[in-house]
Order: structure tokens, then sequence, then C-alpha cells
């Protein structure tokens, strides 16, 4: 029988930090009409809240609207997608919805990456239900903000 080692990953050791499972994002304020790329503002997506985007369904929920990528996969991992100002007020709906399914007293252990070569390798993360709720407040704000002054999203993720 083989034996898989756990890591759980720890936001705080540089040894995580520089492993290639370990991932965090932005959301930027753009202007899809702009003649050159400029980022009016950004907001920091951490690990810790880009692990708990994915586990609490929140990007799924998401796709739901009409984000535009390269890929065509909408919002997705790895990637880079723009929602339009016209809808991030279904964007902010959404998020208020997925908050509401979250259970604050529920911290959860999430599965985010494993390997196989040269060793097999499980890599975890906690995912607090309270951290996360906090971020989603502060990305609602953020995307208010966008909206109010006529911004589109940049997710990268």
């Amino acid at each position: 029988m083989t034996t898989v080692r756990h890591i759980l990953l720890d936001d705080d050791d540089p040894a995580h930090r520089d492993l290639p499972i370990f991932r965090a994002g932005q959301v930027g304020m753009v202007r899809l009409t702009d003649t050159s790329y400029t980022v009016y503002a950004t907001l920091a997506v951490p690990a810790h809240d880009l692990a708990a985007l994915f586990h609490y369904g929140i990007i799924e929920a998401l796709n739901t609207l009409p984000f535009i990528s390269e890929t065509n996969n909408g919002l997705d991992s790895w990637d880079e997608a723009f929602l339009p100002c016209a809808v991030i007020g279904r964007f902010i709906g959404i998020l208020g919805e997925c908050m509401r399914r979250i259970d604050p007293d529920k911290p959860q252990r999430v599965l985010v990456g494993w390997q196989d070569d040269p060793e097999r390798i499980a890599y975890w993360r906690e995912i607090s239900p309270e951290r996360t709720l906090d971020f989603l407040r502060r990305l609602e704000d953020f995307a208010a903000k966008a909206a109010a002054g006529g911004y589109d999203l940049e997710c990268i993720l």
C-alpha cells in the first residue's frame, strides 16, 4: 500500500507559499472601453479566500453571469475574466445569496490539490467561514464602488 503524505497549507510558511498549489488572485476595476489597459483599483484575493470561493460554490454561482475571457470558460482558475459594469448588481446579488448559505460556525478542511510523483502528497486547506464572509463583504463593497464609478471588473484567479 502506498502512503499519502498530507500537507495542511499554512499561509505564513514561506515553503508553502512557494508551492505551485499555493495560489492567490485579485479583482480589479477596469474600463473595457479604455484604449489602454488601466487598473484603477484592486482587491487582493488571498489564497485562503480563493480556495473558499471554489469550495463554497461561489465561482460556479457567479458563472451564470456573462464573464468575458480568452478561453471562453468564464470565471475560472488560472484565467482572467472580465465582467461588464451593467451586470455588477447581479454579481453582488449572487454574493449575497452565497453568503447566506455559509454556516459561520462550521470550519471546513478541503483538498486543494495532490501529486503522485515523486511521492504521493495531498494538499489541504482549512477554510474559516468567518474569514470567508469578511472577504465576501469586502468584495461586495469593492464591486459596488466599481459599479457606482462605471467600472468593469477584472478577475484574475
